[in-house]
C-alpha cells in the first residue's frame, strides 16, 4: 500500500470511488465580497423605489387638494322666453263614427247571407235572409181572422139596420095600436143590435193590429244595415237557427262599424286642458305603424271635466277617413300646437325634483350657486316652461351634481347651442 502521509494538490479518488474537491485558500473571501455586493444593490433598489412612491403619492396628494380647491366645471344654459307655441303630443286610440252588433228581429233559419267580413255596405242593404215558417202561419191566420171578423161586421150592421127601422115603426105608431111594453122591447133591440156592431168594428180593429203587427215582422225577415259602413264580424251561415231578441244567450248575427269619420279619443294632461277644452282646436293624427301617415283632425268636443284619478281631460278629435286608411282601434299619436302664453322655457334637464319643491340652480354673477323654487307652467317633454321662480336671461346649470351645495363657485361652461338644436328638431 502507499504511504498516506502526502497527498496530491489534484483531486485523487477514495477506494469507494467518490470524488473529494479541494479549494483555494482565496475562494470563501471572494464569495463574502460577492454577497455583500448583491445586498447592497438591493437595498439600493428598495430605497429608490420606496423613494419613487413616496413622491408619486405626494403628488398626487397634491393634485386631489387643488381638485378639491377648485371650482367644480357646469354646464349652464340662459333661460329664455318662449316666443312660439309648442306641440304638445299625446297618445289617442281612434274609434269608429258609429258602431253597432246586429241580432235578428224575428225567430228562424238563416236561409242566406250575402255579406262577409271586410265588406262595405250601404244603408238599407240587404245583409241576410232569414226564413220564418211560424211567423208566416201566424200572419196567415191572421189575416183569416180579419176576414171572418170583417163578414162578422156586415152581418152585424145588418141586424142593426132592420132593428133600427123597426124601433121606428113601433115609435111612431099611435097610442092604443101598439102596447109601451112592446115599444120599448124594439127600442132594446136596436140598442143591443147597435152594440153588437160596435163590438164587431172593434174585434176588426184588433184583427187588423195583429195583421199589421205580423206584417211588420215579416219585413225584418230582411236583415239590412242601418248605416252606412264596413263589416267587421260575420257570425251566421246557413242553415243556422236565430232567435229574436239580444240576450245574451243570442247569437248576433253581424257586427258594422262606419269608419268614415273617425273618432279619436286623447286623454290631455290637466295643465293643458284649459288651452284644449274649446272645440276648433286643430290637430295633427300621426300613424305609429310603418306608414307613418299624417291626418288632420279637429277637437269637437270635450268632457269639460278633469278626472280625479289620473288628473286628465278626455276629448275626442274627429277626422275625415274617406281613404280607410285608420282603422278603429289603432293606436295613434295626436299632435295639437299651442299658442304661447310668455312663460320661460328651459330644458328639462336643469329641473331638480325634491321632496318640497322643484328647482332650478342659477349661476349668479359671481359664479357661485344659488337654488330656485320653480312651478311647471307647461310640460313639453325635452323643454319646460315655467310659470315662476326663473326669469329670461337666468343662467340654470344642466344636471347638477349632488355634491355642489348652496353658495358654493363653478366653473361655467355655456351650452346654449344644445337646446337650440333641440328646440329645432322638435319644432
Amino acid at each position: 500500500m502507499q504511504p498516506h502521509d502526502e497527498l496530491p494538490d489534484d483531486t485523487s479518488r477514495t477506494e469507494d470511488g467518490a470524488v473529494s474537491t479541494s479549494f483555494h485558500p482565496g475562494t470563501g473571501r471572494a464569495l463574502k465580497i460577492g454577497a455583500a455586493i448583491a445586498a447592497g444593490i438591493l437595498v439600493f433598489c428598495f430605497c429608490a423605489v420606496l423613494l419613487i412612491r413616496l413622491v408619486e403619492a405626494h403628488a398626487l396628494r397634491k393634485g386631489a387638494d387643488n381638485a378639491f380647491a377648485a371650482a367644480p366645471p357646469v354646464d349652464v344654459i340662459t333661460a329664455r322666453p318662449a316666443s312660439v307655441g309648442q306641440d304638445l303630443v299625446l297618445p289617442g286610440q281612434t274609434a269608429a263614427w258609429y258602431e253597432t252588433t246586429i241580432y235578428a228581429r224575428v225567430s228562424g233559419y238563416v236561409a242566406k247571407w250575402m255579406v262577409d267580413i271586410g265588406d262595405h255596405v250601404k244603408k238599407g242593404q240587404v245583409l241576410a235572409i232569414i226564413e220564418t215558417p211560424e211567423l208566416d202561419a201566424e200572419l196567415g191566420a191572421s189575416r183569416a181572422q180579419l176576414k171572418a171578423s170583417e163578414a162578422q161586421v156586415s152581418a152585424r150592421r145588418a141586424e142593426e139596420e132592420f132593428s133600427k127601422t123597426t124601433n121606428e115603426r113601433w115609435r111612431d105608431s099611435p097610442k092604443g095600436v101598439v102596447s109601451d111594453q112592446e115599444r120599448e122591447s124594439k127600442k132594446a133591440d136596436y140598442e143591443s143590435a147597435n152594440a153588437r156592431l160596435f163590438a164587431a168594428d172593434a174585434q176588426v180593429a184588433l184583427d187588423k193590429s195583429k195583421v199589421d203587427q205580423y206584417t211588420a215582422l215579416a219585413q225584418f225577415k230582411q236583415v239590412v244595415a242601418p248605416f252606412d259602413g264596413t263589416i267587421t264580424e260575420r257570425k251566421i251561415d246557413i242553415g243556422n237557427l236565430v232567435t229574436a231578441g239580444s240576450a245574451s244567450t243570442t247569437t248576433p248575427l253581424y257586427r258594422i262599424a262606419q269608419t268614415d269619420p273617425l273618432r279619436v279619443f286623447v286623454d290631455v294632461p290637466q295643465s293643458s286642458a284649459g288651452e284644449l277644452m274649446k272645440a276648433g282646436v286643430p290637430a295633427e293624427i300621426r300613424s305609429t305603424g310603418s306608414s307613418g301617415d299624417v291626418f288632420t283632425g279637429t277637437i269637437t268636443r270635450s268632457a269639460e271635466s278633469i278626472n280625479a284619478q289620473a288628473r286628465t281631460m278626455r276629448v275626442e278629435v274627429d277626422m275625415p277617413n274617406a281613404s280607410h286608411a285608420l282603422l278603429p282601434g289603432t293606436y295613434v299619436n295626436v299632435a295639437f300646437k299651442l299658442q304661447p302664453r310668455g312663460l320661460v322655457e328651459v330644458p328639462a334637464a336643469a329641473l331638480i325634483f325634491r321632496p318640497k319643491a322643484t328647482q332650478v340652480a342659477r349661476v349668479g354673477a359671481n359664479s357661485k350657486i344659488d337654488f330656485l323654487d320653480v312651478t311647471i307652467a307647461r310640460d313639453n317633454g325635452s323643454l319646460v316652461e315655467l310659470g315662476s321662480g326663473v326669469r329670461p336671461g337666468d343662467r340654470l346649470v344642466l344636471n347638477i351634481s349632488s355634491q355642489i351645495a348652496e353658495g358654493q363657485s363653478v366653473t361655467p361652461t355655456d351650452t346654449d347651442a344644445a337646446p337650440k338644436q333641440a328646440l329645432d328638431a322638435k319644432r
